[in-house]
């Protein structure tokens, strides 16, 4: 009897030792770097803010292990803010089979959602109000193949920058893109934020580039600060809009950090380069088994303070003391 209890005590635990190896193997299946994969990004346009998010993705990749030349290809494309080469560049990557692909702007994730049609992963890179734009249920259940991550901006620290340097504006302008998702939602929540604060504004909008400086000649006349959202014809704009603000000493106070270099005055921003990288990580993620559908939007809220010297001397102004020792520690300064 004892031979018989002591035969069936083996043969559980050969079972058990059996299930728990399987189980490993099974886990080290979906967390395992694949061999070899290829992503496409898809780019909407050429600017300093959404070529930072690019870069960060190939950083965000090789966090998550997957390294160019090595095991990993990259095939990019940029739009040039073009709704045809959108749809066909989106198509391509689709028909070439790619492992997943990254959308860098509303226009060109929605690109890539139609393509792939619910069927390969699409990566968000700084997606303002996703789930607005329709391109998920909710941020925190995706619901399908998309997932990424949120950049949006810190609006009510950036209200704080423009009273800090401009404690007796009375007017605000607002510039940006009613075509744009993300300029239209920014340029709007933040009126709000203004009008609570009791300050006044006045939205002013363009429809492409040949827009600006004639736009921008008006808001010098009428307002007694600009400010720029998060807005990729308005990014693509800067050093126009400040040419024209320089001339009547208007600063403008943008909502990133590229925006800042490109001539803002100053700004509370989100780096662009680390939106990228988390949605490179969450990429990673995924091409090792993840599912979308209830891999939760990543928003990057930490911004750090980015002053232009520069342009306080063009303009005349002297950033608070705050705002310079804030930047100079964690944030940056462009000469």
């Amino acid at each position: 009897m004892k031979k018989i209890y002591a035969a069936i005590a083996a043969l559980v635990v050969i079972i058990v030792g059996a299930f728990a190896f399987n189980s490993t193997q099974s886990k080290a299946h979906t967390t395992a770097t694949p061999k070899h994969v290829t992503v496409g990004v898809l780019q909407l346009m050429r600017h300093p803010a959404l070529d930072q998010i690019n870069d960060g993705i190939t950083k965000g990749l090789a966090d998550g292990g997957f390294h160019k030349g090595k095991n990993l290809t990259i095939k990019y494309s940029n739009a040039e803010a073009d709704q045809s080469n959108l749809k066909s560049m989106s198509d391509k990557f689709i028909s070439e089979k790619t492992d997943l692909t990254f959308g860098i702007a509303t226009p060109a994730a929605m690109a890539l959602a139609n393509a792939a049609n619910g069927k390969s992963p699409v990566i968000l890179a700084g997606i303002t109000d996703p789930a607005g734009s329709g391109l998920i249920k909710s941020e925190s259940k995706p619901g399908a193949n998309i997932t990424g991550t949120s950049g949006e901006a810190p609006l009510e620290k950036d209200l704080s920058v423009i009273k800090a340097i401009k404690p007796h504006a009375k007017r605000i302008g607002i510039i940006y893109s009613p075509s744009d998702h993300g300029g239209d939602y920014n340029a709007k929540k933040f009126a709000k934020i203004v009008t609570k604060a009791g300050l006044k504004y006045k939205l002013y909008t363009i429809s492409n580039t040949n827009d600006v400086e004639q736009v921008a000649g008006q808001m010098v006349q009428e307002c007694d600060i600009i400010y720029a959202p998060q807005d990729n014809l308005v990014a693509s704009s800067m050093k126009t809009l400040v040419g024209v603000a320089n001339g009547a000493k208007v600063a403008v106070i943008p909502a990133a950090d590229t925006m800042v270099k490109d001539g803002g005055l100053a700004a509370y921003a989100i780096n662009q380069f680390n939106l990228g990288r988390v949605a490179g990580q969450m990429a990673a993620k995924v091409l090792k088994g993840k599912k979308t559908s209830d891999y939760a939007v990543k928003h990057i809220t930490k911004g750090e303070y980015v002053i232009n010297t520069k342009e306080a001397k063009i303009l005349g102004i002297k950033i608070p003391d705050n705002i310079v020792k804030a930047a100079n520690k964690d944030g940056e300064v462009f000469k």
